[in-house]
């Protein structure tokens, strides 16, 4: 049996990705930083699919907590055979706005946690021939957004270009890039929804889906809907400037996507 480690798995797109990968006989490696919400999760994924979910409580802002991660991703006697980089978080408010410490801690855990925990699962999975791994981007990678929009930038330039080296390997790399999903996200960073368009909105369960179906067919960028492939087709056609004004309103209404 496979196992499938999930960071930010107990809330939104990476309680999704638990819940599908439990109902499809993967076992988990359970990540957040929560330790009750963790048991809860692992008690009732183990119950209602009757694969095993061990629990590893980190937090990806900390040394300590990517450490940890590190770890349990580089034991060859438990191999982890797919790694979803999912933890992640939005900052309210423009720059200047949103204090130093807290833009810092972003690019810890959307860039460096991901680098790291990527390095020590790559690793493993290529002596192995085999494994994949899903980080977690956001269309805001492709618009002007400030420090989050750069980040899943980053992502995705990272992903792809580590993906392209590892061709061949057995290994698969892909970012996966959502807009507006319903989870708690929005709410966590006391940012408002209620101005969002209905067709906006994305099912964390049917992203997920879509998400693996890509990963499967070897793609090395994800964006699992319709409505966002065209939306972005039509950002790489607008002016930079442009976009620039655009993207400062709706993140001044929206927050991140």
């Amino acid at each position: 049996m496979t196992t499938a480690l999930i960071t930010g798995s107990t809330s939104g797109i990476g309680a999704a990705f638990a819940r599908r990968l439990a109902a499809d006989g993967h076992d988990l490696v359970l990540v957040a930083r929560d330790t009750k919400r963790l048991r809860e999760q692992a008690t009732e994924l183990h119950d209602r699919h009757g694969v095993e979910a061990e629990v590893l409580t980190a937090d990806l802002a900390t040394d300590e907590g990517i450490g940890a991660v590190e770890a349990r991703l580089s034991d060859r006697k438990r191999p982890v055979d797919l790694l979803i980089n999912n933890a992640g978080f939005g900052n309210k408010g423009q720059y200047l706005e949103v204090p130093l410490a807290d833009e810092l801690t972003m690019l810890k855990v959307h860039c460096e946690a991901v680098l790291r925990l990527t390095s020590a699962a790559v690793a493993p999975m290529r002596e192995r021939g085999r494994g994949g791994v899903v980080n977690v981007a956001s269309v805001a990678a492709f618009v002007p957004r400030g420090t989050y929009g750069a980040s899943k930038a980053w992502v995705v330039q990272f992903t792809q270009g580590a993906a392209r080296d590892l061709a061949g390997s057995g290994v698969r790399l892909m970012a996966l890039c959502p807009g507006f999903v319903r989870t708690e996200f929005h709410e966590r960073a006391d940012m408002g929804t209620d101005n969002i368009p209905n067709w906006m909105w994305l099912d964390a369960d049917k992203l997920v889906a879509a998400a693996l179906a890509d990963l499967a067919r070897g793609k090395s960028l994800s964006i699992p809907d319709p409505r966002y492939k065209t939306l972005m087709g039509v950002v790489k056609l607008a002016p930079r400037g442009l976009l620039g004004g655009v993207t400062a309103k709706t993140g001044r209404k929206y927050g991140p996507q």
